[in-house]
């Protein structure tokens, strides 16, 4: 696996203007895996859209390395960066403090009568999207940690970006960015949680948590 992540070049108009909604990111995240269209292969690649610092990011977590120019597309110029993240992946412990970001689609299900599948509705207050990832934290391998009897993660951020897709009416995806602390409590099912995403949505840029290891004193 590789992450990679490129600066988007937001202060020139000209070259983003194709990227007024998602499924143009999109788009732009999948021409740049040039060798995988040849094969005819639809591999996974999680993304999310990163602010740090005044700048605006592309984070992509991917099978194989990104075409450089067709990332740089609508980059700034030498600010393309990949690394393998197999050694990070390889190296995720039982019991290991983590902090972590993570941009996703929180939803829940309706049940609708007579119906096989039910409908799917955005949860929309800060408390449910809270309790939306603490309901999934077990079954994805991790817990979210307490420090003076208060959960120490947050939501960041939280908007309704645009999907439009040809021949199809345009909707607005929930789109919410948590951070925090996090303990391992199952490598394995942790492990695939970074590799397969989080949520729904992953083709739109949801779904993709990053960490960074922390000490106990941290």
């Amino acid at each position: 696996m590789y992450l990679s992540r490129v600066e988007i070049d937001v202060n020139n108009r000209q070259k983003t203007k194709d990227l007024t909604q998602l499924s143009a990111f999109h788009g732009w995240v999948e021409q740049s895996f040039p060798d995988e269209i040849k094969a005819g292969k639809r591999l996974r690649h999680l993304w999310r859209i990163d602010q740090l610092a005044g700048k605006t990011y592309l984070l992509l977590l991917s099978e194989n390395i990104p075409d450089k120019q067709q990332l740089l597309r609508y980059g700034v110029a030498d600010t393309f960066i990949t690394k393998s993240y197999d050694r990070m992946l390889n190296g995720i412990k039982q019991e290991q403090l983590m902090q972590f970001r993570l941009t996703a689609n929180p939803t829940h299900t309706v049940s609708e009568p007579g119906k096989k599948q039910g409908r799917v509705f955005p949860h929309v207050t800060v408390e449910q999207q809270l309790k939306w990832l603490i309901g999934r934290s077990e079954k994805l391998g991790f817990q979210l940690v307490t420090k003076d009897n208060k959960l120490s993660f947050d939501i960041v951020g939280r908007d309704w970006p645009l999907l439009s897709h040809k021949g199809k009416r345009r909707v607005r995806l929930s789109r919410v960015t948590f951070e925090g602390i996090l303990r391992i409590t199952d490598a394995d099912k942790f492990k695939q949680a970074l590799i397969n995403g989080i949520g729904r949505e992953k083709a739109f840029g949801m779904g993709l948590m990053t960490v960074i290891p922390r000490t106990n004193n941290d």
